[in-house]
This record gives structure tokens, C-alpha cells and sequence, in this order.
């Protein structure tokens, strides 16, 4: 090997990981559950192959020393970066991603590679069938951070192991480094390549247009889909990295059965998220979090409505991005409406949490100043926390605001919109969102589209029961692991259909009641048996998947460029 940092050292066995790049547009930001995802499955990564790890992630806070997810080191790399000139102008920061494991992260700029896109999508067409041609949105901004990383794989792992390559894994999360991926495949044949979708363009579009993805499940083709939905470049992209992928994989069974309907390749490894456990604080502590969340939901709560909230008022919620449909927001507020109409006692109250960020622009000054009086008065729009830019348009906004029935079950349960970011710097609760989850008594994830489900799976690991749908990834994994028993695993899946709305709201609500109505005593219980169930779903345990994952693509890597010689 040549022009080796001295600190890195890498074995000569074949069969081992010499190097093992993870690219996504989510490393060192936060935007969604695959920041999650890796950011809690790197302290396995790094115990397993130490600083053979290299997570690659967009410079989009270039310049900014505050980044409160990453600590540039200067020493990293050192000999690379005074050595090599990347093409475009394309900069790199190198340093550590301040989550639990502390792995190397390099943040790529890619603004050079716009000039060259045309060119680019050429060659991606030529070498791989990959139509650009009909990309908007984000489609370009993506494929100019892939290929950015792309070359940085390339110049690095050349830099660090010479010509012999064998044993470098270059990893991708999503269409969004779809095009790292196939410039890897192209330029740097020796390397092996993994791609994970963990959701599939097209299923979240068939689902997020208002269409039956189950109903009609083996009537879709995902490339005529794709014309229908305008989704022909993004599609496009993802079929290629997932055909070209040395080693393809996804989140759940539910979603590898769309990869194998849609995209046209069945996964070779299911790769199930676990959870970071040292994320949850101790059994003392969560109490006492929970104590203080629930003080603050409550008054919050309190200052927007002017009611007065009693300690044991019963507090549901939800949470997750924002996709009416695909997530469940139409089905939550549903269930809500029907547990406040049929089920809630008059006897106590319940306070219902939408916790989804939208297009906000700061705290509500309204209900910041009423958080500080001890008589605060109702106010107007009582249901939102923080301004929203586009308040008209908002889909939750006009179902809240403009329901009569909803009014009229305000007497048993509020529901509260909360459209920001909770990161402890809101302005309002000025918590976190795992804070926050602590003082919540049920959470509900009524998903429609939900390739793993994050969501619930965070809520079990803090000790607070849940309510999901077979339509998630998560969900079939309980159900194939576990008894159907909400006592027992502290989540209850319900049976969603496509032709049963109205029916599984009321098994929701049924459920929340279920909850709401059990003794202090099962309460416990039900806590203590929600974060047992977590305690089986750890990295700890599930990375034993991507370590089978690595090992295909290492030996269809060694394969592949055996017949090229």
C-alpha cells in the first residue's frame, strides 16, 4: 500500500473490510429517520471496524464553527488533503460526528459540479439508462453532492491503498447518492458498492397522491408509475444504484416486497433499524424528565387555550415528518376525534400533540407572553404553537380550524399543533422531543407508509406505550417476533386496510381508551414491558445484517472484477 496516513491502519486480508465509506444527504444533518439511523448505528460500526469507518455528508454549514454535529480536525487525512486536488473546486472538512461512537465524517462542498451536470447526466445515461431529463426539485442539488462524494471515495481509498482496493465498501442511503453510487461503479470498479433504499421514491409517491399502494399492489409498474406521477428522473435514479448495487438492501420485509415490485430487484439482506439504548437516561432520571415534561406540555397546553389542566391529564401524541397521509396525520386526528366523542371520560382530561415540523418562522409572541401569566386567556387559532408561513395551505392547519366536530369534543380532549423542530431551542417548550416524549401516557404512529417506523419503536425505548399499523415496517416486525399484545410488548399494531378507514380509527381510539382506563399499577407494567421490548431491538443485535451485507458485496465485488480482468 502507498501514501498511507501513518495512524491508519488497514489488514491485507481479502476477506475483511479495509475501508467502509456510509454517504447520505443526512450525515451531520438532521432532517429525517435516516439521520437517525446512522447516527445511532455508528458506535457498532466503530466498535467493529474502529476508524475504517468514513461517513460522508453535505458541507451545507460550511463555515459555520457552531455545527453542534461535528468537530473538524485539522490532523485527519492531513497527508490526502495537502496532496490531492479534488476536481469541480470540490472542498472537504474532515473531522468526528459528535454522536454516541464518534466515527470520522467528511463534509463535502459540491457547488463546482452544477457547471457540469449536463455532461454528467450524459455519461449516467450512456453507462447506466439513468433519464435526468425530466428532474426538478432536488434531484440536482443530490446528484451533485453523490457525485462530490463519489470522487472524494475514489481519491481517498486510491490515496490510502494504492491500486489493490479490495475490501473498500463504498455505502449509499437513498436515491438522493444514487448518482455517488454509479460514478463509484464507473470509475472505481474495484470498490464494492451497497445501496439502501429506505423508502422507495415511487411507493412514497403512489401513497403521498391519495393511490391504494396495497389494494392493487401487483398491478404497479413502478417505470409507468413514474410517468404518471412526474417522478421519472428521481425513479430512474434509485432503479439504477438498486440494479447496478453490488449488495442491495432495505429496512423491512414489507418495503423489500415494493423494491422487488417497483424497482425490480428483491433485496439480498433486510437490514431492520435498531436503537441507540445509552440515548434513553436511567430509570431516576426519566422520572424525573417526565415529571417536568409533562409540566410544561400542560402548560403550554394551558396558555394557548386558557383552560386549566389538571396533573393527571391524559396526554397523546404523534410525530414524525410531515406527509398527511403517508404518516398517519389524517387518521390521527380522526382516531383522536372519535376517543374525545365516544370513549373520553368527562371526568379527566386529554390533551392531544401533533408534533410534526412545517414551514414555521418562530415561536407564537402571543403565547409566549401567556406562558408567563397565571390567568391566561384563550387564544385565537388555540390549537397552534408557532407561526406558520403558509397557515392558509397547511393541510393540518384547515382540518383543525375547520371542523365543526372537533369543536364540538374540545370539552373532553384539545388537540395542539406543534410545526416546529423540537431541539430544545424552540421558543416555546424549549425542550427536546425525546424530553418531551418522556411526559407523554400513549403515542399513536397511524401510518399508511412507513417503511421501518422510528417513531414508535423511540417511543417503546422511553417506556411510553404505542399504537402502530401493520402497514409499517416496525409493525410487521413486532407482529412476527411477538404476541399481538399491547400488555405484554407495550405496542398495539393495528389492522390497517385500504377499504376500512373508519374502522381503524375506531380501533385506535378504542385503544387509547384502553390505555387511559388501566390502574397506576399497569401502568407500570405496561412501561416497564414497552422498554423490554426495545431492549431487543438494538443495533447491538441488528448489525449483524449490514456485517452479512458487506460480506455480499465484497464477494460480488471480487467476482464481478475477476470477469472484467
Amino acid at each position: 500500500m502507498r501514501n498511507r496516513d501513518t495512524y491508519f491502519y488497514m489488514t491485507t486480508r481479502h476477506s475483511e473490510v479495509q475501508l467502509l465509506f456510509e454517504t447520505s444527504w443526512e450525515v451531520c444533518n438532521k432532517v429525517g429517520g435516516i439521520y437517525t439511523v446512522l447516527s445511532t448505528k455508528a458506535k457498532n460500526l466503530q466498535k467493529i471496524y474502529k476508524d475504517k469507518v468514513i461517513f460522508i455528508g453535505p458541507d451545507i454549514h460550511s463555515g459555520d464553527t457552531s455545527h453542534s454535529d461535528f468537530t473538524e480536525l485539522k490532523t485527519l487525512f492531513k497527508t490526502w488533503k495537502n496532496d490531492v486536488e479534488l476536481p469541480f473546486g470540490i472542498k472537504t472538512r474532515i473531522g468526528r460526528w459528535e454522536v454516541p461512537g464518534r466515527p470520522i465524517a467528511i463534509l463535502v462542498s459540491f457547488e463546482g459540479l452544477y457547471a457540469d451536470k449536463d455532461n454528467f447526466y450524459g455519461e449516467m445515461w450512456h453507462r447506466f439508462g439513468v433519464d435526468s431529463l425530466h428532474a426538478y426539485g432536488d434531484y440536482d442539488e443530490a446528484c451533485a453532492f453523490a457525485r462530490a462524494a463519489g470522487i472524494v471515495i475514489d481519491s481517498l481509498s486510491s490515496h490510502l491503498m494504492g491500486d489493490d482496493r479490495a475490501g473498500v465498501i463504498a455505502h449509499f442511503d437513498e436515491w438522493t447518492t444514487g448518482m455517488g453510487l454509479l460514478y463509484v461503479k464507473a470509475h472505481a470498479r474495484s470498490i464494492a458498492t451497497v445501496f439502501t433504499t429506505h423508502a422507495t421514491s415511487i411507493g412514497r409517491s403512489i401513497c403521498g397522491n391519495g393511490k391504494d399502494l396495497y389494494k392493487y399492489f401487483k398491478g404497479y409498474n413502478g417505470d409507468q408509475m413514474s410517468r404518471e406521477l412526474n417522478m421519472e428522473s428521481k425513479h430512474s435514479l434509485e432503479k439504477a444504484a438498486a440494479l447496478n448495487a453490488d449488495c442491495f438492501t432495505t429496512v423491512s420485509e414489507i418495503t423489500a416486497d415494493e423494491c422487488e415490485q417497483l424497482l425490480g430487484r428483491r433485496p439480498d439482506v433486510v437490514t431492520p433499524n435498531g436503537f441507540e439504548t445509552s440515548i434513553v437516561p436511567k430509570v431516576k432520571a426519566l422520572a424525573s424528565i417526565r415529571s417536568e415534561s409533562r409540566k410544561t406540555l400542560l402548560a403550554v397546553a394551558r396558555a394557548l387555550t386558557g383552560k386549566q389542566y389538571e396533573e393527571d391529564t391524559f396526554i397523546i401524541a404523534t410525530s414524525g415528518r410531515f406527509e398527511y397521509r403517508n404518516k398517519g396525520l389524517d387518521m390521527f386526528i380522526d382516531s383522536v376525534k372519535k376517543f374525545g366523542t365516544h370513549f373520553q371520560q368527562k371526568d379527566q382530561q386529554a390533551v392531544a400533540f401533533l408534533m410534526v415540523p412545517a414551514w414555521s418562522d418562530g415561536a407564537r409572541k402571543d403565547l409566549s407572553h401567556n406562558m408567563r401569566l397565571k390567568r391566561p386567556r384563550r387564544l385565537d387559532y388555540d390549537f397552534v404553537t408557532h407561526n406558520i408561513v403558509n397557515f392558509d395551505e397547511d393541510m393540518i392547519v384547515a382540518r383543525l380550524r375547520d371542523s365543526h366536530e372537533l369543536n364540538t369534543i374540545k370539552q373532553y380532549v384539545d388537540i395542539i399543533y406543534v410545526p416546529c423542530y423540537l431541539d430544545g431551542h424552540d421558543g416555546i417548550f424549549n425542550k427536546t422531543y425525546y424530553e418531551l416524549l418522556a411526559g407523554i401516557d400513549v403515542t399513536v404512529f397511524a401510518s399508511y407508509y412507513e417503511p421501518w417506523g422510528y417513531t414508535p419503536l423511540e417511543s417503546i425505548a422511553f417506556g411510553v406505550p404505542t399504537i402502530t399499523t401493520k402497514y409499517s415496517g416496525f409493525g410487521r416486525w413486532i407482529l412476527s417476533h411477538f404476541s399481538d399484545s399491547l400488555e405484554l410488548t407495550g405496542v398495539k399494531v393495528i389492522e390497517r386496510e385500504d377499504d376500512h378507514y373508519e374502522g381503524t380509527c375506531e380501533k385506535i381510539a378504542r385503544t387509547i381508551e384502553h390505555v387511559r382506563s388501566m390502574s397506576a399499577e399497569q401502568i407500570i407494567e405496561l412501561k416497564h414491558n414497552a422498554q423490554a421490548t426495545a431492549s431487543k431491538i438494538t443495533w447491538d443485535t441488528f448489525v449483524e445484517y449490514y456485517e452479512k451485507a458487506f460480506d455480499i458485496a465484497i464477494q460480488n465485488a471480487s467476482l464481478r472484477n475477476e470477469e472484467h480482468e
